[in-house]
């Protein structure tokens, strides 16, 4: 189980391997993109995310970059015919997109959980003990 402060790298690694950011044991998805409400193994509150569509993007990215150049080396150097570079290169962009996209979202989320974002403030000061909670205190009336 956690104990003390989580780091951001670590947190966001538990949430990439698909594991609870706070204790590592958990697991953070109910279905393939869903997060858990909760943790199963530590309780810790997992349904503030919002991680949206900021996962995908990278994942666009990320594959993008690595697919286009391997392209257009292949016709450049090869100059296969188009429905043989449609055969190869689409299933591979598929299946590399869709193998990135749950990992990602983890690790978005294992970086909100670490450092408070959205919902997650309460839990950034419970794993801080020596830090006080915020106060909304009321500023007094002007006469």
């Amino acid at each position: 189980m956690a104990t003390g402060s989580v780091s951001l790298a670590r947190a966001m690694w538990r949430g990439f391997r698909g594991k609870c950011p706070n204790c590592g044991e958990g697991h953070m998805f109910g279905r393939f993109l869903k997060v858990a409400g909760a943790c199963d193994r530590c309780g810790e509150e997992l349904f503030h995310q919002r991680a949206d569509d900021f996962p995908a993007y990278l994942v666009m990215v990320v594959v993008g970059h690595l697919v286009v150049p391997a392209i257009l080396v292949v016709e450049t150097a090869y100059a296969p015919p188009v429905w043989l570079q449609l055969a190869a290169w689409l299933p591979l962009t598929l299946f590399a997109s869709l193998a990135l996209l749950q990992p990602t979202k983890g690790a978005i989320v294992g970086l909100q959980w670490q450092i408070g974002m959205h919902g997650f403030e309460a839990s950034k000061l419970r794993r801080q003990p020596g830090q006080l909670a915020p106060v909304l205190v009321k500023a007094p009336r002007a006469a």
